[in-house]
Parts: structure tokens; C-alpha cells; sequence
């Protein structure tokens, strides 16, 4: 199978009478089955080659996760097009420069986005249509609604089989599938274009590292616009005639969100996909029922995760050598402790795979212990995405996995030279799901793609183990005033995940003496750790008493601290600044899959940043640090 097209009928054909999609609607989940969707797809094909789509024309999308979503995208594709998904949290300067950049001819909206497609419309005059999802009131002339398109396109298939049938058979592997944005951090953002061959390479690729069973099913949480979601699931449990739920849509994307614990009971998901940013809410979630139950019973469950991770390793050992003493005791937390916490995820589920950024070691071994472990990968847009991953019988905390199969790897050092296993460099990848360049950039095309070989940009190295250890990002890195590098990420976790006082923090040096530190503070529990003090909140002894306990978290990892020389001195924070505000896709400090977008987040807290180079930011108890204080005490 060598495009999506080939892919999709391939799965029609083995599994007609599978579910395909769930959604909710009318108060509870209803299936389309494989073959019920083909038909859609194939209608919806048929409607846009009579309005005269052609081969090679784009479409963009933006819609959250749904039927209609997938059913679009398929459709756009048999009709020989290309589809630019885009993301429901773009501003409209955002969505005008992607559907201006790539030439999209029609944009598919559903009800929610539709306003702001509206309003950007007069600034783009290669658009010549609006698909209403969920239909328009008074529709204009180039407003097409969406069922209306279909049932037009049911007559016309009839009516033109063989036309219709020749446009889809005519898919070549190098066609054009999808042109994706980057999130643009540091420039506009590039299209990259991902082929049919990408899709269905980067597919079986997938399932060359676990073995995916057609009765599973997924719950689909995480946007469906983003390359992890877009592969992994869309296309990944087509591949084996799985199915895949939506999440309930709300009134707004605050609401949809709140749906996914519900509709993770409905579903009872077998899999999920997650991100670091789900990942600590679901553990701060589980954490915070245990502890409404009570101080002993949170106490009891702190010691069963002790039992858990000396038990567990670190992935491959489990339970071997000295650690099978302990498989009675966890056996029985298990049963009495940590059953329950799998049964809020449904019951069923038996592994979540984590993608989107780096996820902390703490983590992993926290969700290994109750029984749902968070299997780590690696990938990029660019390659389709998945590069490698961990998978349940084959982990190691702090990896992210084996390579996928027919991928080829190279670690480069600085000047381009191949280092030996072991030594860390830039992450270079070939194969089949490696883009085709992005669109109408050729600069940045030859920049990332050299002889066929996808320069990542990562920086990380292979393990003796045949394991990938990715570090972290080339352009995070800390340097420092004598030009040596390091990755900041695994600091910034740490922090965040052994720290309850921590919501969020970033570390900069860009050639400084030193490196500091920007913190967003965990409010609720420190007022929680005041209100033990007797330490009235909003007074001046609160603040200072709150600085003073998040500036204990960060000395831990110095000289004489628990976690000393987990990291180099040199790399943690001499100085820190509390930040007045968190970061959020809001404010652009976290973007669509909630990465922080680091040069954003210097910009917006330059006042803080050039504070943090002076002497008065040497005693963390000082002015700037009380008054932000102050304001999240409010």
C-alpha cells in the first residue's frame, strides 16, 4: 500500500462491518462502520469534482475532531486534492497567512470557527469557496453547505461512476497529501508537504512496533490537525480495521475538554494517545481524588508507588533479579489501590503512547506503577511523524524507544561527521515517511533536507541498547559565555514533576554567565503549605514565605540537596523571577499540542529577563518576585 487512498480501500475491504468512527450525538456514542464511511467519502469526492476541484487544488480544514473531520480529509483526497489542516486555536492573521500561502481554492469550517473564517474572507481572493459543516443561515453564493455537497454528490457519482472512479484510482504514491504548518516560533511558518507514500510508509511503520488489534478502539483527544493524532490515530487503526472515538464537542473548547473524562467512561478506550501537558493533568487529577479521600489513604498510596517503581526498574528489569521479592506486595497494591485508578480510565485501557514532546522520567515511572504505562516516541511532522517509540513489552524510562522499521539513522556532531553509539548529536532520519520539502520554500527545504536525509533539528544519541534518547531541541539549548551547550528540558521537567510549588518554568542563557530561571508557581499548593504554616495568605510574610519555598525546590538539585548532581551546576537557575502569569496557547507561550514556544515566552518577560541579570535579582526575596507573588495570591 503505497497511498492513503490504497490504504483506506484496503481496510474497507477487509473490515466493512467494523466501526470506523464514533461519535456522540443525541446523548450517547453511535458507529459508522468502514463501509458506511467509504460511501460518504466517496460522495463527498464526487461533489467537489463537479464543482470542478481538481487534481493538485487545496483545501483547508478546520474543524475540531469529528466524523466530518476524517470524512473531509478522505474526501478532498479521492478527489485527487490536498488537504491543509489547520488548528482551531490560529487567530485569524494566522489562518489568513496558511490558507493565503497554500492556495487553498475552499476551506471545510464547522459551526464553532466559522465566524472567524468569516471575517478574514475579503483577504483572500484565491478562496472561492466556504464548505459550512453544520450548514449557514442565508447562505451567499460561494457558501456551499456541506450535506447539501454530498447528497449532490451521491447523484453525480451515479451518474459519472467512471469518472469518479478514474479521479481516485489516478492517486500516485509522490502526490501531495497534506500540506501541514509549522507552528512558526520564530518565522512564518512552513507548509510542510507530506505525500500519499509519507502516510502510508510512516503507517506500516507504526505497526512494525506494535502489533494493533481490530477490536480496539481509541479515544481521540488530542487535535486532530496535529501530525501525532493525524497518523497515529486516523490512520494507524485503519490500518487494522480499529475503531476511533471522538470526544464530545461543546460550546467551547474549554467545555470539550471537560467532556474527555466522561467520554473516556462511555468509550472505555483500549489506547490513547497523550501529550506531557495531558500526561500531568491526568496524574494531578488521579492524585487529587486520592487526596480528597483522605491524608492516610494519599500516604498509603505514596508507599505503594515507592513499592511500584523499585519493582518496576527501569522498564526491561521489571520484576527481574532481586525485584521479584516484591511482585506479592505490589500485586496487592495493585489490586486494592491502583485497579481503581485504571477504572477511571474505563477499565479497559491498557497504554497510553506519548508523543509531542519529551516526557519526564518521573512520569513514566508514575503511570508504569499504576498499570497504565505512558509509552514514549519520538517523531516530527516533517517524518509523517513517528521516528520510534517504546511499546509495553519493550520499554526504558527515559527513552523514546526503538527505531520503526526501513528507517534509516545517523547522529551528526556539529561538523556533519557520523559519531560512534553512544555520543549525542543532531538526530539525522531517511526513509519513505520523510516529507517531500516545504511548500514554496525551497531555502528551507534544502536547509532540512540534504541527500535525502532529514536533518531534525534534535539533538539525542543511540543507546548500546538499540534505544533512541532524545534530548531535547538544538534551538532550546543552553549556552553558555564560553560557547558549551546543554539541553534544558530535562531540567525544566524535573522541576516541574518532583515539585509540587512548580506549575511551569523555562531556563535561559543565551551566552550569559549564568543561567536562570523564569517560574510560573503552583498557587494552590502553596497556599496549601502556607495554611499548615498559619501563615495568613496575601500578607507580606505569605509572599515572602512563598519564594522562600519555591527557591527550597530549585537548591534541592544544588550541593547538599537530595537531588544533588542530577544535573551540572553550572545549568540550574542562579537567579529566578516569578512570572505574573502562566503560559498558556492564549497567550502563544504554549502552542497547539502545549509546547512551550521559548522565544514567545522571552519576549513577552523581557523585563523579567534583563532583571534577572542584575544584582538585585541575587536575593530571590526582592521586589519584582513579591509583587508577582502578590498578584496570584489576589
Amino acid at each position: 500500500m503505497k497511498t492513503i487512498v490504497a490504504l483506506f480501500e484496503t481496510a474497507v475491504a477487509n473490515y466493512p462491518d467494523n466501526p470506523y468512527l464514533w461519535e456522540k450525538s443525541k446523548g450517547e456514542y453511535s458507529p459508522t462502520t468502514y463501509k458506511e464511511t467509504r460511501e460518504k467519502v466517496l460522495d463527498l469526492a464526487a461533489g467537489l469534482i463537479q464543482l470542478g476541484f481538481k487534481k493538485g487544488d487545496r483545501a483547508a480544514l478546520i474543524a475540531d475532531g469529528r466524523n466530518d473531520w476524517i470524512i473531509s480529509e478522505l474526501g478532498m483526497l479521492y478527489a485527487g486534492g490536498i488537504n491543509v489542516p489547520l488548528s482551531i486555536r490560529l487567530q485569524n492573521n494566522e489562518l489568513a497567512f496558511r490558507i493565503k500561502h497554500s492556495g487553498s481554492k475552499y476551506i471545510f469550517v464547522s459551526k464553532l470557527h466559522a465566524a472567524k473564517v468569516e471575517e478574514i474572507r475579503d483577504e483572500l481572493p484565491e478562496l472561492e469557496k466556504v464548505v459550512y459543516i453544520d450548514g449557514k443561515d442565508n447562505p451567499g453564493e460561494n457558501d456551499i453547505d456541506y450535506k447539501e455537497l454530498l447528497a449532490a454528490g451521491a447523484i453525480f457519482r451515479k451518474e459519472n461512476t467512471e469518472l469518479t472512479e478514474q479521479v481516485w484510482k489516478g492517486i500516485e504514491p509522490d502526490d501531495v497529501a497534506n500540506i501541514s504548518y509549522t507552528s512558526g516560533t520564530t518565522a512564518d511558518p512552513k507548509g510542510i508537504m507530506l505525500t500519499h507514500l509519507n502516510y502510508a510508509a510512516n503507517v506500516v511503520q507504526s505497526n512494525s512496533l506494535l502489533d494493533l488489534q481490530s477490536e480496539w478502539i481509541t479515544l481521540a483527544i488530542l487535535p486532530w490537525d496535529h501530525a501525532f493524532a493525524h497518523t497515529t490515530c486516523l490512520y494507524v487503526f485503519m490500518y487494522k480495521g480499529a475503531s476511533i472515538a471522538s470526544v464530545e464537542i461543546g460550546n467551547s473548547p474549554m467545555e470539550t475538554l471537560r467532556n474527555i473524562p466522561k467520554n473516556i467512561q462511555e468509550i472505555k478506550p483500549t489506547l490513547m494517545m497523550s501529550v506531557p501537558a495531558y500526561s500531568k493533568t491526568f496524574r494531578k487529577n488521579i492524585e487529587a481524588g486520592i487526596r480528597k479521600k483522605g491524608e492516610f489513604l494519599y500516604k498509603v498510596f505514596q508507599f505503594a508507588l515507592k513499592v511500584a517503581y523499585a519493582h518496576n526498574g527501569y522498564g526491561n528489569n521489571r520484576g527481574k533479579g532481586w525485584r521479584f521479592f516484591l511482585k506479592p506486595l505490589y500485586w496487592l497494591f495493585d489490586e486494592i489501590l491502583f485497579a481503581k485508578v485504571r477504572e477511571g480510565f474505563g477499565g479497559n485501557l491498557k497504554f497510553f503512547i506519548g508523543g509531542g514532546a519529551l516526557l519526564d522520567v518521573e512520569l513514566q515511572r508514575f503511570f508504569y506503577a499504576v498499570g497504565l504505562p505512558i509509552c514514549q516516541g519520538y517523531g516530527l511532522t516533517e517524518a509523517a511523524p513517528v521516528i520510534s517509540s517504546n511499546v509495553p513489552h519493550d520499554v526504558v524510562f527515559g527513552s523514546s524507544g526503538k527505531l520503526v522499521k526501513n528507517l534509516e539513522v545517523k547522529i551528526l556532531d556539529d561538523n556533519g561527521n557520523e559519531v560512534p553509539t553512544g555520543e549525542k548529536g543532531e538526530i539525522v532520519v531517511k526513509g519513505d515517511n520523510v516529507m517531500k520539502g516545504y511548500w514554496n520554500n525551497p531555502t528551507a527545504t534544502a536547509e532540512s533536507l540534504k541527500d535525502g536525509w532529514l536533518h531534525t533539528g534534535d539533538m539525542g544519541y543511540m543507546g548500546k541498547d538499540d534505544f533512541l534518547y532524545v534530548l531535547g531541541r538544538f534551538k532550546s539549548l543552553l549556552i553558555g559565555n564560553d560557547g558549551e551547550k546543554y539541553s534544558p528540558e530535562g531540567i525544566e521537567e524535573a522541576l516541574v514533576d518532583q515539585s509540587p510549588y512548580i506549575q511551569q518554568v523555562m531556563l535561559y542563557n543565551n551566552q550569559n554567565p549564568y543561567t536562570v530561571g523564569m517560574i510560573v508557581p503552583e498557587m494552590e499548593a502553596i497556599n496549601r503549605e502556607l495554611n499548615r504554616r498559619g501563615i495568613e495568605k496575601g500578607s507580606d510574610e505569605a509572599a515572602t514565605a512563598a519564594i522562600e519555598i519555591i527557591q527550597k525546590e530549585i537548591n534541592e538539585y544544588k550541593k547538599g540537596g537530595k537531588f544533588q548532581g542530577e544535573f551540572p551546576e553550572r545549568w540550574l537557575p542562579a537567579t529566578v523571577a516569578i512570572l505574573p502569569e502562566a503560559f498558556t496557547t492564549e497567550n502563544k507561550m504554549l502552542n497547539a499540542t502545549m509546547k512551550m514556544v521559548r522565544d514567545k515566552v522571552t519576549a513577552h518577560f523581557a523585563k523579567e529577563l534583563e532583571f534577572l541579570y542584575t544584582s538585585g535579582a541575587k536575593n530571590s526575596i526582592n521586589e519584582m518576585n513579591i509583587e508577582a507573588v502578590k498578584n496570584w495570591m489576589k
